[in-house]
């Protein structure tokens, strides 16, 4: 993989992210990594209506592997990190963490989505092209 550094999207956590604790709830982490895959991919220049509408190719999530280490709080700011960890014929892994955004950067959550590259058309798999990732 070409890409060393992980792409990085900052996350502030409100209210409506948390259950009546103040800790976010569990499903809503899922929320936060689709928002900076979804980032992380248009920072690649994947323009995700472009492809869909005109390539007539779509991504689908079709496995999540997550460790929940830490929980986030009420009014916590986070960072959440996507960085391709692996790319066959016609899916791709990418490595996501949550970290808290303070000096000790605690590492919250830590997981690994498998992505499927689909036609939009018959939803069956297509081969991924090296080059959505920057890969020759």
């Amino acid at each position: 993989m070409t890409e060393v550094q992980p792409f990085e999207l900052p996350i502030r956590v409100y209210y409506e992210d948390t259950d009546a604790q103040g800790v976010v709830y569990y499903a809503n982490y899922f929320r936060f990594m689709e928002r900076a895959r979804t980032e992380w991919l248009r920072s690649l220049g994947v323009d995700m209506v472009r492809l869909q509408d005109e390539d007539r190719r779509i991504f689908v999530v079709t496995e999540v592997t997550t460790k929940f280490l830490a929980p986030a709080r009420l009014a916590d700011d986070l960072i959440v990190t996507a960085r391709l960890e692996g790319l066959s014929r016609a899916s791709f892994d990418i490595e996501q963490k949550i970290y808290r955004n303070t000096t000790d950067g605690d590492l919250l959550i830590s997981g690994i989505v498998k992505a499927a590259y689909l036609d939009a058309d018959t939803m069956r798999p297509k081969r991924v092209p090296p080059s959505l990732f920057g890969e020759t």
